[in-house]
């Protein structure tokens, strides 16, 4: 059985062109300012790019031809991969290729015309109001544990903020008394506000549980685990998991389930479609427009079953 592209290992496999990637990786960092996730992103996909052309004996960048680099996309499918990921690793090596030839290391970019698989289009998952507010009636206010999960619950729903973002809030984010949070990353910061109900939750969190979690130790970060440390995306994913199946919810639901609910529950309101637009962070319209076709077809949902005589 023949080696997966991710299971080979750095050692004897093309240095020069690892040693480029490495270049590549630098240039993102200092001169475009990726973020680290990114950069991670880009280095773990064009190493595992580089395993599969070592195997098959190209060694050299200037090597690589578009009919290598479409056998690796086709053996990406056969091993099963998303689509989003192999559009995600092509999109890796088109930019490292293009890095080369601006560089002047290889003659021709020969991923220039290669194409993406095509993505289905999903609708994300969305909760409704009611099962938004089961979640969130699951952590049981008297164990110090649950009382920061309510409060993180709370205020990722209260804020539509992505989980990274959340995990990565300090104590000196939060503004309680005007009811803010800001948000930070490596190219710009915005500010979300957050209404009564994640307030009182992350009050509750303040002054009876984040002291107890951390036992007399001292934490910079917003929310912990037992060791002072912040949550991991993982563990904030268990614990959605866990309440969620506590709640019956049949979704299956991740930390970003939240996030696309808030945004629905907002739009489906009457919320200002640029105000949502802000308040996620996003770039690029077309990504919050997607929560629209799901505020309509919850409205001719309601009016189908509002009117149909046989609903």
């Amino acid at each position: 059985m023949g080696k997966k592209a991710g299971d080979f290992q750095a050692a004897g496999r093309g240095i020069g062109m690892l040693s480029e990637i490495e270049e590549f990786i630098t240039y993102l960092r200092d001169v475009k300012r990726l973020s680290k996730n990114t950069e991670v992103s880009y280095r773990r996909d064009l190493q595992q790019m580089t395993a599969y052309l070592e195997e098959r004996g190209v060694t050299d960048a200037q090597k690589v031809t578009k009919t290598v680099l479409n056998s690796y996309i086709l053996y990406l499918e056969k091993e099963g991969k998303a689509t989003t990921t192999i559009s995600r690793m092509l999109a890796s090596m088109k930019a490292f290729f293009h890095y080369e030839y601006m560089q002047g290391k290889i003659r021709r970019d020969p991923s220039e015309l290669l194409r993406a698989p095509r993505v289905e289009k999903k609708i994300p998952t969305i909760l409704t109001v009611e099962e938004v507010s089961s979640l969130l009636a699951q952590p049981d206010s008297s164990v110090p544990k649950e009382i920061r999960d309510k409060a993180m619950l709370e205020l990722l729903y209260a804020t539509g903020i992505r989980v990274s973002e959340l995990i990565c809030l300090k104590l000196e984010d939060v503004n309680m008394s005007i009811g803010f949070i800001t948000c930070r990353d490596e190219k710009k910061e915005r500010t979300v506000p957050f209404g009564w109900v994640a307030k009182e939750a992350l009050s509750d969190y303040l002054e009876r549980s984040r002291s107890v979690l951390l036992k007399g130790k001292e934490s910079p970060w917003l929310f912990t685990n037992c060791s002072g440390k912040p949550m991991s995306r993982q563990g904030f994913w268990k614990i959605v998991k866990y309440y969620g199946e506590r709640a019956g919810i049949q979704a299956d639901i991740t930390p970003h389930t939240l996030r696309h609910s808030f945004a629905a529950h907002l739009l489906k309101n009457g919320a200002d479609i640029h105000a949502v637009q802000t308040l996620l962070g996003h770039s690029d319209m077309a990504t919050t427009q997607a929560y629209v076709a799901y505020s309509r077809m919850e409205a001719v949902r309601e009016a189908y079953a509002g009117a149909h005589p046989r609903k």
